[in-house]
């Protein structure tokens, strides 16, 4: 059964590039309720940890120092059928195939560098938002 809530991150060339308040606003505008958030930097190990799913591919080393090269925003967004909405919202990961008005469309610069995640299923929203924010930060 799907669940209301998904996770989401700004990712470092979304925060250096000051687009934290327009992708926030999109957010809001597609009737996203913000439940819990925060700027932070992933470490090292935060980065490998979050991304241990992509620990044997190619690009691993390459995503880890991405992730962590500047601050993030991290979070947990609630809606009705908030994972499959989200993913609506944010677009392809290639920009070049997103959607017109997707915030990939108008904020990220290529598959590498595009601005922001949305977590995939219920389950790994779940997951991502418990690496990211304890149950005290929520509401």
């Amino acid at each position: 059964m799907p669940t209301n809530r998904t996770f989401t991150m700004l990712k470092p060339d979304a925060v250096e590039k000051g687009h934290i308040g327009a992708i926030l606003e999109k957010i809001n505008a597609a009737g996203f309720k913000i439940v819990a958030m925060k700027l932070t930097q992933m470490t090292t190990a935060d980065a490998q940890a979050f991304y241990a799913i992509h620990s044997e591919r190619p690009f691993f080393g390459e995503l880890v120092s991405y992730m962590t090269r500047g601050p993030i925003v991290a979070a947990l967004l609630e809606k009705d059928n908030a994972v499959a909405d989200f993913r609506t919202l944010i677009g392809a990961t290639n920009p070049d195939e997103a959607a017109e008005g997707t915030i990939r469309k108008l904020y990220a610069a290529s598959i590498g560098e595009n601005a922001v995640h949305g977590s995939d299923s219920d389950a790994n929203a779940a997951i991502e938002g418990a690496f990211h924010f304890s149950g005290r930060d929520m509401f």
